[in-house]
């Protein structure tokens, strides 16, 4: 059997990165969403 979890930086950023999250409606409502908690890292 192989490992179920491989990391990879840019598959994550690409995915959950702050420019991935900016390009879509929904990824900007997320952003808009967490700022509006006050968290201080948006996306990885």
């Amino acid at each position: 059997m192989q490992p179920t979890y491989r990391p990879s930086r840019i598959k994550r950023a690409r995915k959950c990165g702050f420019r991935a999250r900016k390009a879509t409606r929904g990824g900007r409502k997320i952003l808009r969403e967490r700022r509006a908690r006050g968290r201080h890292k948006l996306s990885d």
